[in-house]
């Protein structure tokens, strides 16, 4: 590849996460009704036509936006076998709960999910994707460690989706539930997600400890 060629590709990728960045934090403080693509061209501070280069529509702009959180989950959802599956389980599920609810509750995260429940209605398609790669990808990997380690004697459940489920509920709901409609600076604060992801913990073992 010549010199020139690299120059312009790492000119396109820059651009792209010039673009992104600039979209991103507009659609999340003025939704997607609010932000139009000449908004995220003076933000960017690029042109409209070179944002068309990358994304051909405000909608795939929006998708992007939405489904990139995915790339977080990843690395998260890598890290959820080596930390249950090894060393001692009580223990393993207390500081998973606490992770779990600490990354969850970060303000960026909390405003996309608003933003996704927000414009379900506009984009049921978008929201299935973001609910199936997202929250409902780290139940999925929950349920099949729990059955491993059912399999394995360390955990009693009848139905590892289900225990799945109930952990992720137990360890998030009140708070997410209370984010959704409080202002993002009046979310729980870290000493109380982590007393809820500590009850979490010691609820589901009480419930699903091997005799």
């Amino acid at each position: 590849m010549s010199a020139e060629v690299g120059r312009r590709r790492a000119g396109r990728l820059a651009s792209s996460g010039v673009i992104r960045e600039a979209a991103a934090r507009l659609f999340l403080e003025k939704g997607y009704q609010g932000t139009s693509m000449d908004d995220v061209a003076a933000a960017a501070q690029v042109s409209k036509q070179t944002i068309y280069t990358h994304f051909e529509s405000k909608e795939k702009l929006f998708a992007d936006l939405v489904l990139g959180n995915a790339e977080t989950v990843d690395a998260f959802v890598a890290t959820l076998g080596p930390a249950l599956e090894t060393g001692e389980l009580r223990d393993a599920l207390r500081q998973l709960a606490r992770r779990y609810l600490h990354l969850v509750m970060r303000p960026e995260v909390l405003r996309l999910r608003r933003l996704v429940l927000g414009e379900a209605g506009r984009f049921p398609e978008l929201a299935r994707l973001y609910y199936e790669r997202v929250p409902g990808r780290v139940i999925a990997e929950l349920g099949a460690i729990f059955a491993r380690l059912a399999r394995d004697g360390r955990l009693r459940v009848d139905d590892p989706q289900v225990a799945a489920q109930q952990f992720a509920w137990m360890t998030l709901g009140l708070a997410l539930d209370r984010a959704m409609f409080y202002p993002i600076d009046g979310v729980p604060q870290n000493g109380d997600l982590d007393r809820l992801a500590d009850a979490a913990a010691r609820t589901f073992l009480a419930a699903h400890s091997a005799p």
